[in-house]
């Protein structure tokens, strides 16, 4: 039932991003409804198959890779959506909802079934732990997404090519603002992520910090985080701003991948932060 629904879900993420696409390119409304139906819906299912397989393992479903690349995806896709809602940023969605899609299915195709807890990784702490991280994950990967819209327009007025369908393409500085919202957004989430980790490493193996590849590799990337976040203050703005952004994701989600794959440590291949 998991894979069918996961396929499912997959097949409206596809359709979806194949809508949003074809509304930059065509411009008319019905196909610009028809994106958020579609992702709205599959969204829906994702939430379905994560609860459904969390109910049978008794946790939050997030104890391998696979599950947490789907959880990463479900947290973009209801990100994005609520975002829509209110700033209507179909170029934007023409970037998540692929990535999104094309996360669902590394998922499925890497997919090991149900993943039991090691017994000290059974607390309250877990979805805690988790939603903050993944959340923060899921900001940082919409920022990412503003700042390649951002440098795509910026190179197009630079070079002074035709603006395509001006009216579907925010302003430079209505992209480099909302890329600062979420990132200020994104860095507590990320924070709050590592120090719910460090509590609960804390109550189950009686230390805060073991500089174990997850946990140097958080610190690394909320440092590069930081580092974004004071240039911002300072001035950081428009193209420096949105490569460093790329940079920083860049980062994260390098660690996501080497830890879960290589240095699982012990995490057990566990989580996103």
């Amino acid at each position: 039932m998991d894979a069918l629904l996961l396929g499912i879900v997959l097949v409206l993420y596809l359709t979806s991003a194949a809508s949003f696409v074809a509304y930059l390119g065509a411009g008319r409304e019905p196909r610009r409804s028809l994106g958020p139906m579609l992702l709205a819906a599959g969204a829906a299912l994702h939430g379905l198959e994560i609860a459904e397989r969390s109910f049978m393992v008794g946790h939050i479903a997030v104890a391998s890779f696979d599950e947490g690349l789907s959880f990463l995806a479900f947290s973009l896709v209801i990100l994005y959506l609520l975002i829509d809602r209110r700033h209507v940023l179909t170029v934007l969605g023409a970037v998540i909802v692929p990535l999104a899609a094309l996360l669902v299915a590394i998922s499925a195709l890497v997919s090991s079934g149900t993943t039991a807890l090691p017994p000290a990784l059974r607390s309250a702490w877990l979805p805690v732990h988790v939603t903050l991280a993944f959340l923060g994950n899921a900001v940082f990967a919409l920022a990412f997404a503003t700042s390649l819209v951002y440098l795509f327009e910026d190179g197009r007025l630079k070079s002074k090519r035709p603006a395509l369908r001006r009216r579907l393409f925010p302003s430079l500085e209505k992209l480099d603002d909302l890329n600062h919202r979420l990132l200020a957004w994104g860095f507590p989430l990320l924070t709050l992520g590592i120090v719910t980790g460090a509590i609960w490493a804390h109550l189950a193996w009686g230390e805060f910090w073991s500089w174990e590849a997850r946990q140097t590799w958080s610190l690394v990337t909320w440092s590069l985080y930081a580092l974004l976040l004071h240039g911002r203050s300072v001035g950081w703005r428009g193209r420096r701003a949105a490569t460093l952004t790329i940079v920083g994701f860049a980062v994260l989600v390098m660690s996501f991948v080497s830890v879960n794959l290589f240095f699982p440590g012990r995490h057990a291949g566990s989580f996103g932060s």
